[in-house]
């Protein structure tokens, strides 16, 4: 019987200290927003699950698996998703904040579905058609 590593943490209070430990002394680098020079925070997952000591974000995902790290670990990660959103307003490296926000499920096209299945031969449907396709809706 092979044995996995033991979990990093046993309990998500446990965890929950060394991720406001990470968000409390991140790294900062000066940028102007506007007219001023101001520190702004460097929020990253792969720096929380670095902080965290994980060797992969992979290891920081599976815990939310884990209900009772569920809540510690959908927190974090909006607490990033939160930072690169606000990058978005403050108008610094849009595409780079874009990018991040896309790895968090965000979409910047419309989806539409349709399960209207009727074709509709040459340039304009005729009245019979446009009906069929109304009565379906």
């Amino acid at each position: 019987m092979t044995m996995g590593r033991p979990p990093k943490y046993k309990t998500a209070e446990e965890m929950q200290v060394v991720i406001d430990d990470y968000f409390d002394n991140l790294p900062t680098k000066q940028m102007f927003i506007g007219d001023k020079l101001r520190d702004m925070p460097l929020i990253t997952i792969t720096g929380l699950c670095l902080h965290l000591g994980f060797e992969h974000r992979t290891s920081f995902y599976k815990y939310e698996d884990k209900e009772e790290f569920r809540y510690t670990i959908k927190k974090a990660r909006l607490r990033i998703e939160n930072d690169y959103e606000m990058g978005l307003k403050l108008g610094n490296n849009n595409a780079g904040n874009i990018f991040g926000l896309k790895n968090f499920g965000w979409k910047d096209k419309q989806e539409i579905e349709s399960s209207n299945t009727h074709k509709i031969h040459g340039d304009k449907p005729t009245r019979e058609e446009l009906i069929a396709i109304i009565n379906e809706g």
